[in-house]
Order: structure tokens, then C-alpha cells, then sequence
């Protein structure tokens, strides 16, 4: 039998570990034609195979850059050439106030889903690597993120699963020249107008240089405790909320009061979110939990969309902003 190269192998082990814990009869596997979602594709292509796992391959073109048709399509025959059934879901992506970047990233996010929706919820493999986990956690600390965010990406977070993120990106690229895999280099990877890509070229090679090695996998295990953490009192959040909320929705503060502030801002959290509220940083996040630890009878905090919530009979209430005076 001819020996697994290394790098193929690696790749093939995380996949294994990641479906063996899912076990689904179907999976999407996302491919920009990149070596990282190029190799996962490779191996998801042999390891599916052997498992009887149908695979449906889909590559998204966002048609912001020049030939992106083509790249698209090359990516969509590389997949057939693997032996999975490919196809190209054209977007239109309209910017926000956030930038195109984030704006592409919804639309791409939203296609997936709606992909894996498609197939019976099937999972969505994403090429995300162990480097990628790393410039995560890294943007977090510098914008001053809590634990939520610096607990990295998920490698399952339905419908998403992450395979590869204990695998470093040299090692999808090995992989795909062990492959004879030619992957495509997206010019934005090396534009440093970019913040990720100042920080996997200049940020991170620095703090290996001054740390002596290991920096990428110590942020790595970094977001793993961080999950952990997170996922513990996300635990004791969901707990507590049911019998804070009444049928009509509101919150009883002193039910809330008691509580450690991590836990008291997660169940706050997940009330603003199942009511739809979205888009809300940790500062209006605060603001909301000073009416519980702090009340002095302060104003309502101001939340995206034009919403508020505010304190009346030691209860929590979300509601439509009045409108000031008319200019």
C-alpha cells in the first residue's frame, strides 16, 4: 500500500475526527478554489467516499473582483475532478455601513445556509484553519472583546463545522501539493488594507519572532479554554432566563440582580436576541445591565433599530424609541 503523504494525511484526520462526531449522511463542502478549502475538499472527497457520505459542493462568487466568474468556475471544475458535484451560487452583494468585506461575508453566509437548508440541514465544512483561529482571538484582544469573542470561531456551530482548525495553513497547502492541486491566490490576502491580512503578515510574524515560536497555537488554545468558559455559562444563562421572562416578555431584575455580571449579561444577551435584536455592542450591552446593577433611575440605553429598553416596576421591557421633536 503507497504511504499517505504527511500533510494529506493531517487533513484527512481532522476531517475524520470532525464527521466521526457528526456522523451525517450528507455534507456541503464550501470551496473558494483557496488551498485551505481546496485541501478539505481533497480530503473530504476520500474520506466521505469511504463512509458513504454524499458530498455537494458549492462555491460562492461574490463578483467583486475582476474574473471572478473564471475563478469561480475553475474552483467548481477542480471539485468534479475530485468527484464531487459542484455548483457556482452567483451573489449580489450590496455594502453596508460596515464595508463590502462584512457585506460579502453575510451574503456568502446566507447562501451557505440556505445551501445546507437544500439537503436536510446538512452540515457546511468550512476551510477555516488553526492560523485563521489565531488572527481571530488576535482581532478580539485588540479591539477589546470579551470572552464570547475570543472564544474564536466554533468547529461545530450548526450549520457550520470547521474541521481544520487545529491544522496550519502551510499544512493545507502541503497538502494540495501532495495533491498535484493547484490552489488560487486571492489578491486580497496580500492587500494590507486589509486589517487580517497587516496582522498574518507583519503582527503575527513579529510576536513568533519576540515570543520565540508558538504564538499561533497558543492563541489557538486560547479560544479552546475561552469556548469552554463560554460555553458553561451560556449553560447557567439559558437556566435562568425562562423564569425571569413573563408572558408578555419582560424581565424580572430582581431575579437577575443577584447573579455573577457574566452570567446576568449573557441572560440579557440572549433576551435581547430572541427579540430580535441585533447588531448591539458590549458598551449598549452594559447600558442595559446597569438597569439591573445599578438602577438609579437612569434613562432608557439605546439600542440598533431604533429600540430601547427600559425599567418600570423593577422589570425590563424592550420598546420602540420615541421620536424627539420634529427639526
Amino acid at each position: 500500500m503507497t504511504p499517505v503523504p504527511p500533510a494529506t494525511a493531517e487533513v484527512r484526520r481532522a476531517l475524520r475526527a470532525a464527521l466521526d462526531a457528526m456522523g451525517p449522511p450528507d455534507v456541503v463542502v464550501a470551496c473558494s478554489g483557496g488551498a485551505d478549502s481546496l485541501a478539505l475538499a481533497a480530503a473530504t472527497a476520500h474520506v466521505a467516499g469511504a463512509r458513504g457520505t454524499t458530498v455537494h459542493g458549492v462555491v460562492v462568487d461574490h463578483g467583486l473582483q475582476p474574473g471572478s466568474d473564471a475563478t469561480a468556475r475553475t474552483a467548481c471544475g477542480a471539485l468534479d475532478r475530485l468527484g464531487i458535484e459542484a455548483r457556482v451560487a452567483v451573489l449580489t452583494v450590496t455594502a453596508a455601513g460596515d464595508g463590502p468585506e462584512a457585506a460579502a461575508r453575510r451574503a456568502r453566509y446566507a447562501a451557505l445556509r440556505a445551501e445546507s437548508a437544500a439537503r436536510g440541514d446538512a452540515p457546511v465544512l468550512l476551510g477555516h484553519t488553526l492560523d485563521d483561529q489565531a488572527e481571530t482571538v488576535l482581532l478580539g484582544l485588540g479591539r477589546g472583546s470579551g470572552a464570547r469573542s475570543l472564544a474564536g470561531m466554533r468547529r461545530l456551530d450548526p450549520p457550520w463545522c470547521r474541521p481544520l482548525l487545529g491544522v496550519r495553513r502551510a499544512t493545507t497547502r502541503a497538502a494540495c501539493a501532495e495533491a498535484g492541486l493547484e490552489p488560487w491566490e486571492d489578491p486580497h490576502n496580500a492587500d494590507a488594507r486589509y486589517t487580517r491580512v497587516r496582522l498574518r503578515r507583519e503582527v503575527l510574524p513579529l510576536l513568533e519572532d519576540v515570543l520565540s515560536g508558538g504564538v499561533a497555537e497558543a492563541l489557538a488554545r486560547t479560544a479552546d479554554q475561552l469556548a469552554d468558559d463560554d460555553a458553561a455559562l451560556a449553560a447557567a444563562a439559558a437556566q435562568v432566563l425562562p423564569g425571569a421572562r413573563d408572558e408578555e416578555g419582560t424581565l424580572d431584575a430582581a431575579v437577575l440582580a443577584p447573579l455573577p455580571a457574566a452570567v446576568r449579561r449573557r441572560v440579557l444577551r440572549a433576551w435581547l436576541a430572541e427579540a430580535g435584536v441585533r447588531g448591539f455592542d458590549d458598551a449598549q450591552l452594559r447600558g442595559v445591565d446597569a438597569l439591573v446593577a445599578r438602577w438609579r433611575g437612569q434613562g432608557p440605553p439605546s439600542l440598533p433599530g431604533g429600540l430601547e429598553v427600559i425599567r418600570t416596576r423593577g422589570r425590563l421591557a424592550l420598546r420602540r424609541a420615541p421620536r424627539g421633536p420634529a427639526g
